[in-house]
């Protein structure tokens, strides 16, 4: 392996890799979305597409562009702690901004009926109500989170672009499913109440935790390949793998108490909603002052 040369500011800021099998379908996701609100806009006397409902989505997949195709993705196979940053955007900030976009519930609006019929037999088919389930959603998440970590997948994936490409499909596809009972406000799946998704979400903190600290406290390398990477520069490997821990434990429990303090002021709303709807039909109800 011929050494690395440290680049510059600039040289890295300009390290982008477009790769069409990546770009495209990213490309390809944000062009339907908007075709689908804009045929949902253009129906009169509908109501339209939510704007911060397409923030939410285009700023998933704009974080998901960041995360496989910026510098993040170039130097991801340098340094582990670039990796964590780029698994933490794929994990924690895109999936959930994904399911926030709605999609399903786009889709639904902006389709004929042939295809509502078919994406309602979807998302209720038997798989998807597997899926669906908070239980398996949070297990399939841990697994995947601890797993990838401690298996031979992570070196594997460092060393085979196919297997790093898998490697990512398993991530985003583990946290859609695991945060779909907690944000998606899209048809399908099992609903949690407000407490037990505050509970679902301090549960996974543990598992993020125990992952990291087992990172950042090993005193080996526990991925050969960041060690055969010729350098002069930067911090060591065992450095590198220390902060990698650190990152994913600080950020990574920050990110998850972050979307808990969501949760929670979302519940507050509602239920201050419906004190006051429940307020108004009182005072409704109630005589007029003065008659008996």
């Amino acid at each position: 392996m011929p050494t690395i040369p440290e680049p510059s500011f600039m040289q890295v800021l300009t390290e982008w890799r477009l790769r069409p099998e990546t770009a495209l379908p990213l490309l390809l996701m944000g062009w339907m979305y908007l075709r689908g609100v804009r045929r949902v806009n253009n129906v009169p006397g509908r109501s339209p597409w939510p704007r911060h409902r397409t923030a939410a989505f285009v700023g998933g997949v704009a974080l998901l562009f960041l995360a496989l195709q910026s510098p993040l993705d170039a130097f991801a196979d340098t340094f582990l702690w670039v990796h964590m940053v780029q698994h933490l955007l794929l994990t924690m900030v895109s999936a959930p901004l994904l399911l926030l976009g709605a999609p399903v519930t786009l889709a639904l609006r902006a389709s004929g009926p042939a295809t509502r019929r078919r994406v309602m037999a979807a998302i209720s088919s038997a798989p998807a109500r597997a899926l669906g389930n908070p239980v398996v959603a949070w297990v399939l998440f841990a697994v995947v989170l601890v797993g990838s970590h401690f298996s031979p997948l992570y070196e594997a994936a460092l060393e085979r672009p196919l297997v790093h490409g898998i490697e990512h499909a398993l991530y985003v596809g583990s946290a859609l499913i695991f945060w779909w009972p907690v944000l998606s406000p899209d048809p399908g799946g099992r609903r949690l109440s407000d407490p037990l998704r505050v509970l679902y979400l301090f549960l996974a903190g543990p598992v993020n935790t125990i992952t990291a600290l087992a990172i950042y406290s090993s005193a080996a390398v526990l991925y050969p390949h960041y060690a055969a990477v010729r350098r002069t520069w930067g911090p060591t490997p065992l450095a590198d793998q220390a902060l990698a821990g650190g990152l994913m434990w600080v950020v990574g429990d920050a990110l998850l108490l972050t979307w808990v303090g969501i949760v929670v002021a979302v519940w507050m709303r509602r239920d201050r909603a419906m004190v006051e709807r429940r307020e108004a039909r009182e005072a409704a109800a109630a005589p007029p002052v003065g008659e008996a």
